[in-house]
């Protein structure tokens, strides 16, 4: 599984657990668009760093909060460099 299967899988599983619906999941979907609210974000981020061991947003650089799915998949492959 590749790591945006498993961001897409997350956020499926996220919205499944708060009973959000989503709409269909592009890279240029805003995630404010997605279906998910800021709770679900939060979730997302948490179990994306349980699941990846991967935290971009507490590395201490300066990281432009990702706007679409496309943006939020980037700032973790550049992590995981």
């Amino acid at each position: 599984m590749t790591l945006r299967d498993t961001i897409l899988q997350q956020v499926q599983l996220v919205a499944a657990q708060q009973n959000k619906t989503l709409a269909p999941l592009t890279d240029d979907l805003f995630l404010l668009e997605s279906g998910l609210d800021s709770l679900c974000v939060a979730l997302l981020v948490a179990n994306l760093e349980d699941e990846l061991g991967l935290d971009p947003f507490g590395s201490g650089d300066q990281i432009a909060i990702p706007r679409t799915i496309g943006e939020l998949v980037a700032v973790y492959e550049a992590c995981a460099v």
